[in-house]
């Protein structure tokens, strides 16, 4: 009984007929040379091309976000990089992703290629063009039925180093640190990275703290260790030549671009500190450097720092309450929004025991010990016990952790000679004088924050400087002549936070492009 105007029936039979033309006429693809009429569009030319569509493509996130809100059958267009190929009977299977999630699609196709035909490669990107349809396999929801296929870019299999069918252990991978984020271990890493490091930008920015960008080139060694990597332009040569042609060098000119020595930050905490005159709490997050000659992987010579800084603080309870909300905040955020990574490293890595670890982070409150008694309990069980005043090492650290259940430990009371310049001192035990300083230890990592309150009184600030033979800085005593407060602050590793979350050994895994003595790739 519904009437029909003239222009809807032409429409209606318009998408008839197309729906029967998709029915009856096999998928092809497009290439940069036409191919023999028997080909269908598994059959392509080992030469690339690049096709143009007028169709959005869509990402394999928004279709599985999607999932129940929008209809199905639904035409659609799929731009990614085949990640598998494998044939049953007359029908081939892709496993596609388009870097917008951990997930692949399936795409499905007919299969009626020759022997002299060239197939689709494994990592080669392509455009997909076909219909979303409700897929029978139990491993997906969805599954693309493909019409159309375009070659956007061939990957060579003779000469790419990965293989579909071959398991690469990660020595291998890390040789070819411009295509590692290819294979689904590293790209996990990477996103489970970009995730923390929004967690954590998240958490002090919802707690009111003021992002400081401190610079990456300093005239100031923080640690006083003197791992440093010195900064100056590469025209020292001419400014040398000047000096020595000038008969009256005047006192502005110099043989540094700075006129001073300048070096790459080991630490943004002493620039950190002149913003608590303005602001009660501040952080920053940053690239930092270390020319520690260690092959070891623990270390890199380039990582990156979470540093904040809290005004009107005196007790060193407020620091580690910070750290310890901070450290179950991330590790809850991230176990909530990156499941399906973690799952990826862990069976990478056949790590399963990895999120018993961060379990009990979150669900325990963390166990408090001081220098001292640390260095008791370690007494009983290492032969090359420390003594009282020396540096513990990774070893010692992740016993103590093991020692309280894998439970984190925050390790308080050093003694001043373990700390730098900086750290408020506590008073003197004895010939023991120690400082209001902390290190939180984690499971399988050892050290993951480090903190203290600061030295606000400027006579004591002075005599550390000159006990440890320093020059004294204009500028970071004129921070305590006005308008000082008790202040305190910490810092954390942000790769050993990645090594804990993942459980991950090697830390150079952790970054996109690690930095280590004798290696600067890329």
């Amino acid at each position: 009984n519904k009437r029909f105007h003239t222009g809807q029936v032409i429409m209606m039979l318009s998408r008839f007929s197309k729906h029967l033309w998709r029915q009856i006429t096999p998928p092809s693809i497009t290439t940069s040379q036409q191919r023999p009429a028997k080909c269908w569009w598994w059959l392509v030319s080992s030469r690339s091309c690049v096709t143009s569509s007028s169709s959005q493509p869509q990402s394999i996130r928004s279709i599985i976000d999607s999932e129940g809100l929008a209809p199905v059958p639904r035409d659609i267009v799929v731009k990614g990089w085949v990640k598998s190929v494998r044939k049953h009977r007359n029908l081939l299977f892709l496993h596609v992703n388009d870097g917008s999630c951990q997930s692949n699609i399936q795409v499905v196709a007919d299969d009626n290629r020759s022997d002299d035909d060239i197939i689709v490669h494994y990592d080669s990107a392509v455009e997909i063009k076909g219909q979303l349809v409700e897929s029978p396999a139990r491993q997906q929801k969805y599954e693309l039925r493909a019409a159309e296929i375009n070659v956007i870019g061939d990957c060579d299999p003779l000469t790419y180093p990965f293989d579909v069918r071959s398991h690469h252990p990660v020595q291998y991978v890390r040789q070819y640190p411009h295509l590692r984020s290819r294979r689904d271990f590293f790209n996990a890493i990477l996103r489970v990275r970009s995730k923390v490091m929004m967690h954590l930008h998240k958490f002090f920015q919802e707690r009111s703290y003021v992002h400081i960008t401190t610079p990456v080139i300093s005239s100031s060694d923080c640690e006083g260790g003197g791992e440093l990597f010195n900064v100056n332009s590469n025209n020292t040569i001419d400014l040398e030549k000047t000096l020595t042609d000038t008969p009256n060098p005047s006192a502005s000119q110099s043989k540094y671009f700075f006129d001073v020595p300048t070096y790459l930050t080991v630490s943004g905490q002493l620039h950190l500190e002149t913003a608590i005159g303005g602001f009660d709490k501040v952080y920053t997050f940053g690239p930092t450097f270390r020319a520690e000659n260690s092959q070891t992987r623990h270390h890199l010579s380039e990582f990156y720092m979470v540093e904040a800084e809290l005004a009107f603080t005196e007790s060193l309870t407020d620091i580690t309450a910070v750290m310890q909300d901070c450290l179950k905040t991330v590790v809850e955020s991230t176990l909530r929004d990156c499941s399906e990574e973690l799952e990826t490293v862990s069976r990478s890595l056949s790590n399963r025991d990895n999120f018993n670890v961060l379990t009990k982070i979150q669900d325990n409150e963390f166990i408090t010990l001081s220098y001292t008694e640390a260095v008791e309990i370690l007494s009983k069980t290492f032969s090359n016990l420390p003594n009282w005043g020396d540096d513990l090492q990774k070893e010692h650290e992740k016993f103590l952790v093991e020692h309280c259940d894998g439970i984190p430990v925050l390790l308080v009371d050093f003694p001043q000679s373990l700390k730098p310049f900086y750290a408020r001192r506590n008073g003197v035990n004895g010939n023991r004088p120690t400082v209001s300083a902390v290190d939180m230890l984690v499971p399988g990592v050892g050290e993951l924050f480090g903190g203290s309150l600061r030295e606000e009184r400027l006579d004591e600030l002075r005599n550390n400087i000159k006990i440890l033979g320093m020059k004294e800085m204009d500028w970071y005593s004129d921070l305590r002549r006005f308008g000082s407060v008790p202040h305190g602050g910490f810092g954390m590793g942000f790769e050993r936070l990645l090594q804990l979350i993942l459980g991950v050994t090697n830390i150079r895994d952790t970054i996109p492009f690690p930095r280590f003595p004798h290696s600067c790739q890329l």
